[in-house]
C-alpha cells in the first residue's frame, strides 16, 4: 500500500507541475497570434490602398461623360486673320460683363461662303449659316445668377490677360473635349481637371479661392468674395 500511495502521489504531483509549467511540452506549438493577425492587417491596408487608387482614376470616369463639340472651331486661324486678338470676336457688355459665345451674326460676314477646305466650316456654312441657326456650342464655363462678373474690370482696367484665367487657347487649331457632370450638368472646367485641386498653371484651376488670393495678394482686399457674390 505505501509503495501504491507513493506512486499515485509522485503521478499527480507530476501532473500539476505539467500544468504549472509554462513551456510548452515537447511537440506542442502556442499558436503565434502575431502571425495570424499580420495578414489581416496588410490586406487591409492593401484593400483601403487600391481603393483609393481605383476610387481616385474610376470616379472622374464615372461621373463625367465626354461630349463633342457641334463642329470644331480652330482658334489659332482665326487669330492669324483678325486685328484686335480676342477682342475682334468677344466682346463686353455696357455692365462690364462678358456679352458670351459670338452669335452667328458675327460670323457671318467673313462666312457667308465657305472659304477653305476645312469639313467643320463647310458644315458651319451650310448647317447653320444658310439656315440661321445659332451653334448650340457646349459651354466650358459659366457662372451662377448669384455671381457678377466684370471682364471688364479684369481685362481693361486691371489689364490681365485673357490667359491667365482662360489659357492659351489663341493657339489651339482644335477644341478641347468637353466633360459634363452627370449630375449637376456642369463642364469639368469649372471646377477643375484635376481631382486633386492642384494645378501648375493659373488658367487650370479657377474657382472662388484662387480669386480671392488673387485679390488680396494684389489689391489687399480681403472682401472680395462680395465683390462678385451680391
Amino acid at each position: 500500500m505505501p509503495l501504491l500511495k507513493n506512486r499515485y502521489s509522485g503521478e499527480k504531483r507530476s501532473r500539476v507541475h505539467a500544468l504549472s509549467d509554462p513551456r510548452p511540452a515537447k511537440g506542442f506549438r502556442l499558436k503565434d497570434e502575431r502571425g495570424s493577425v499580420f495578414p489581416v492587417v496588410l490586406f487591409f491596408v492593401i484593400g483601403v490602398a487600391a481603393s483609393l487608387v481605383a476610387g481616385w482614376w474610376l470616379f472622374p470616369k464615372l461621373l463625367y461623360s465626354k461630349k463633342t463639340q457641334p463642329i470644331d472651331f480652330n482658334h489659332a486661324l482665326h487669330m492669324e486673320m483678325v486685328d484686335d486678338g480676342c477682342e475682334s470676336c468677344h466682346f463686353f457688355r455696357d455692365d462690364g460683363t462678358y456679352a458670351g459665345v459670338p452669335t452667328l451674326d458675327q460670323c457671318r460676314d467673313c462666312h457667308e461662303d465657305v472659304l477653305g477646305d476645312s469639313p467643320d466650316e463647310e458644315t458651319f456654312v451650310t448647317a447653320y449659316v444658310h439656315e440661321d441657326r445659332e451653334v448650340d456650342w457646349l459651354i466650358y464655363s459659366r457662372q451662377p445668377d448669384c455671381v457678377f462678373f466684370s471682364h471688364a474690370a479684369h481685362v481693361i482696367k486691371a489689364g490681365m490677360a485673357c490667359e491667365t484665367c482662360h489659357g492659351p487657347i489663341g493657339e489651339s487649331e482644335s477644341l478641347k473635349p468637353y466633360f459634363e457632370n452627370r449630375i449637376t450638368g456642369y463642364s469639368i472646367d469649372i471646377w477643375g481637371r484635376r481631382i486633386s485641386g492642384f494645378k501648375t498653371e493659373s488658367w487650370e484651376r479657377m474657382k472662388m479661392d484662387d480669386c480671392g488670393n488673387c485679390h488680396l495678394r494684389e489689391r489687399g482686399s480681403k472682401g472680395a468674395c462680395f465683390q462678385c457674390h451680391k
